[in-house]
């Protein structure tokens, strides 16, 4: 895969964008985990966390996620003092979020905040039939409430593409994305990479040779919190997301009970099993993405970027895993374990009954307004911390 690469100039600031469900995760796990070294072979990973995402929503003028706290420009003018704190060794930024600038003014932007020629973008990609499952459950990680194929619908059949996540074509229609980026730095300084599934070790050996590092010095994290939900675990988070709009709670409570409790604990706490029924997609929208990628493909090829790996992958059409027989069901202790990442995340900012008691008792009120008390009332509490 890497037969003729060569290592980038040092002192080169390499953007990796993503986009997002194409190995950002790994590569960014690796490059952290290897921090400390990596300074005595030229190079320097300029970020306090294994992902600097808020710094990138802020550079790309992108909301957070549901109820998270709002990115400011702080967090990238900290970004840009690490990166310049690097002086003249290679530096490398990662984050899937830089694929969700939308104009050419942003790109260029942030291209010249980062050294301007001394930036090469680096743009990893896997085939859409492999990426729309694991966005659709991602979102709904986000909150959405649409069930698969009826996202399939609106994303592949439905014009203009855009409801209910304008951000998905932003980021995987791919040869628009590698464009845009190519009009900010030139052609010669991108690098497309496709990944190959089968060969999971690939990617960081092409991140290795473009650094200049060592052969195996980044291994991969295991990182079970960042591990794709199964069916059954997706449709009991989104059947939450109904209750949760429903009820009118705040997105904050969201972020906090939900997202970062009840579904982080869940994932680090149960592994999927054989059993388990897995996302499908099915076969027209798996044609669709496959037509999708070959053009973007023939896009990319004719763009003149560098492109390590094969494209005709893009447009590959992945076998169907074999089918699990019964229905999709949410084991018990899957259940208790995400129930008890929700508890164990409103323990942690505990609720002051301070207000004087009411003339109705719990028994008297519905479970609904209940509800609505409790996530306003666990609002006020983190608001205060």
């Amino acid at each position: 895969m890497n037969a003729g690469l060569a290592p980038l100039p040092a002192g080169t600031r390499l953007l990796h964008i993503g986009p997002h469900k194409t190995g950002t995760t790994a590569v960014q796990g690796a490059l952290f985990a290897a921090k400390d070294v990596l300074p005595g072979h030229g190079v320097v990973f300029p970020a306090h966390t294994r992902h600097p995402m808020e710094a990138a929503l802020a550079a790309c003028a992108r909301p957070a996620m549901m109820g998270d706290t709002a990115p400011t420009e702080q967090h990238w003018t900290r970004l840009l003092d690490q990166v310049r704190a690097a002086g003249r060794r290679t530096s490398v930024i990662s984050s899937e979020f830089f694929a969700d600038a939308e104009d050419d003014e942003t790109i260029a932007r942030i291209v010249a905040q980062l050294g301007g020629d001394r930036v090469h973008v680096l743009v990893t990609l896997r085939p859409l039939a492999r990426v729309m499952p694991s966005q659709w459950q991602q979102y709904v990680q986000n909150g959405l409430r649409m069930g698969y194929e009826e996202w399939l619908e609106h994303m592949l059949r439905r014009p203009p593409y855009q409801e209910p996540n304008p951000s998905f074509w932003r980021r995987h229609r791919h040869d628009r994305l590698v464009e845009r980026w190519a009009r900010a730095v030139g052609p010669g300084r991108v690098t497309v990479v496709v990944v190959d599934d089968r060969d999971r070790g690939a990617l960081m050996r092409t991140f290795e040779t473009l650094l200049g590092l060592p052969a195996n010095l980044l291994q991969p994290v295991p990182d079970s919190a960042n591990r794709s939900l199964t069916l059954a675990e997706t449709e009991m988070l989104r059947s939450l997301n109904k209750e949760f709009r429903s009820n009118d709670l705040p997105a904050e409570l969201y972020s906090r009970l939900v997202r970062n409790g009840a579904v982080v604990h869940m994932k680090n706490s149960c592994s999927p099993s054989p059993l388990d029924v897995r996302i499908a997609t099915p076969g027209w929208a798996v044609e669709a993405a496959a037509e999708a990628g070959a053009e973007a493909a023939g896009r990319i090829a004719a763009s003149g970027v560098r492109v390590v790996g094969d494209l005709r992958l893009l447009s590959a059409v992945p076998k169907p895993a074999p089918a699990v027989p019964g229905e999709a069901r949410v084991a018990p202790e899957v259940a208790a374990q995400a129930l008890y990442g929700a508890l164990a995340a409103a323990a942690s900012a505990p609720v002051r009954h301070t207000a004087p008691a009411k003339s109705r008792t719990v028994h008297q009120t519905s479970s609904k307004e209940l509800v609505k008390v409790l996530g306003h009332r666990c609002l006020r509490r983190l608001r205060r911390r």
